[in-house]
């Protein structure tokens, strides 16, 4: 990581709102946080500072905490929509932004879109990305929870506050990975106690902007990912319809949070929607092998240890499995719930690596499956993307407990290597042209 961020201080009234901004870009971005927030720990997460730099290629980005959250100074009583824009309205004019593209996502929507609709001279476009008009169930909004539904869930997150519980939630492919949770758990702790965010849960389920929605006069671009199972999309597709011009993008994925999944389409969204180009990042393209990895009944296991042994388990998962990488000149790409996608220079590396995994899980009493395809690759950032990946995971998903996949591609460039395979025959891939012969490693 990078240099962290240090907050600055805005007055709005009595209150004390903690800000950033980050870059130097002729365009103002005010990103509208939601309350589990803190501004300073925040960008600590690999993901979440990535994000960052991708804004910071098209805008000078400003976020701060809300008034209760983080370190900004807490609230007492139940904070107005009104009150909640004074904040707003100080950070823009302590950052010296007269003008500013606003995202809200979460419940920092209903916010953003208030702030549009009775800000326009200070607002050139908004972005609303997984949020709400409001929280629970009325007639005619049949998508949102009952409110019975919400204190039960409410008393749940309460019950496990500090603990990373929201994490499965915003990005579950992330809820297996120890170094995610742990991060989540200290963001809640750092955030807010457990009694201001029942204060805060409570206030958020009172919000309804439904009637605001038709007076937004200011270009809106309102995003969700279609799987997203944190936020229904139809709360998106209702603001959509009621925002006068707003546009809907639909994006695939089932990830919450904005730092996860395909985040180059949500924020190339942005971009081009703000500046009014997509500038295209050229991406590197190399020949590579693929390893995915993943934990065969993974959930039950956990269920059956407990979180805290299944954590430890998982710790000592990574370990070994980094362990092989380093060994095989293998390179970490990232977690993906509660396995690995790698990449390697040599497919009979990659071989050795993934059967050394599965050799090593079963030493702890865990098994795995792994799927590999050779192919070219697009290299952006940290992470890959093509049809190769997309293939190599198919494969994975094909594989049976202790078992190492591979594509008939693999298989061909590895002759004479001594390593040997059984044939498990043609088979088509998920999403993936053609039929597909597959080996496995003996």
């Amino acid at each position: 990581m990078g240099v962290a961020p240090v907050a600055r201080y805005a007055k709005a009234g009595d209150i004390h709102i903690a800000y950033i901004v980050e870059g130097d870009a002729p365009i103002d971005l005010v990103w509208v946080p939601t309350w589990i927030s803190q501004v300073e720990y925040l960008w600590s997460e690999p993901g979440i500072e990535r994000v960052l730099e991708r804004i910071k290629r098209f805008a000078r980005m400003i976020t701060f905490d809300r008034r209760g959250s983080g370190l900004s100074d807490p609230f007492f009583g139940a904070p107005t929509l009104e009150d909640q824009m004074d904040d707003v309205l100080a950070v823009l004019d302590a950052a010296g932004t007269e003008r500013a593209a606003l995202v809200g996502t979460l419940e920092g929507g209903p916010m953003a879109a208030m702030f549009a609709a009775t800000y326009p001279e200070r607002v050139t476009h908004l972005v609303l990305y997984s949020t709400f008009a409001r929280a629970t169930w009325a007639p005619g909004y049949g998508w949102a929870w009952h409110a019975e539904e919400r204190s039960r869930q409410l008393d749940r997150l309460l019950d496990h506050w500090g603990e990373g519980f929201l994490a499965g939630g915003v990005s579950p492919s992330r809820l297996g990975d120890p170094r995610f949770m742990e991060w989540s758990a200290r963001l809640e702790r750092l955030a807010a106690s457990p009694a201001t965010i029942r204060r805060i849960v409570d206030l958020i389920g009172e919000i309804d902007v439904r009637d605001v929605l038709p007076s937004i006069r200011v270009p809106t671009l309102v995003m969700h990912r279609t799987g997203d199972t944190f936020i229904n999309i139809e709360h998106s597709r209702y603001i959509a319809r009621n925002v006068p011009g707003a546009r809907l993008v639909e994006l695939e994925g089932d990830e919450n949070i904005f730092s996860a999944g395909d985040t180059e389409a949500l924020l190339g969204e942005i971009e081009e929607f703000i500046t009014g180009e997509r500038l295209e990042h050229e991406r590197e393209r190399m020949l590579a092998t693929v390893l995915f990895t993943d934990i065969v009944d993974s959930t039950r296991r956990a269920a059956e240890m407990g979180d805290r042994n299944w954590r430890f388990l998982l710790e000592r998962h990574d370990t070994l499995f980094r362990q092989a990488l380093e060994r095989h000149r293998g390179r970490e790409v990232k977690r993906t719930g509660d396995g690995f996608l790698a990449t390697f220079d040599g497919p009979a590396r990659a071989i050795r690596c993934a059967a050394s995994v599965a050799e090593a899980m079963g030493s702890l009493g865990i098994q795995v499956r792994a799927g590999l395809h050779t192919g070219e690759l697009e290299v952006m950032d940290h992470d890959v993307g093509g049809l190769a990946v997309h293939i190599a995971s198919r494969v994975m998903t094909e594989a049976g407990a202790n078992e190492v996949l591979v594509s008939g591609t693999v298989k061909d460039l590895v002759v004479g290597s001594g390593i040997e395979f059984e044939d498990r025959g043609a088979c088509e891939l998920r999403g993936v042209p053609g039929e597909w012969r597959l080996f496995a490693v003996t």
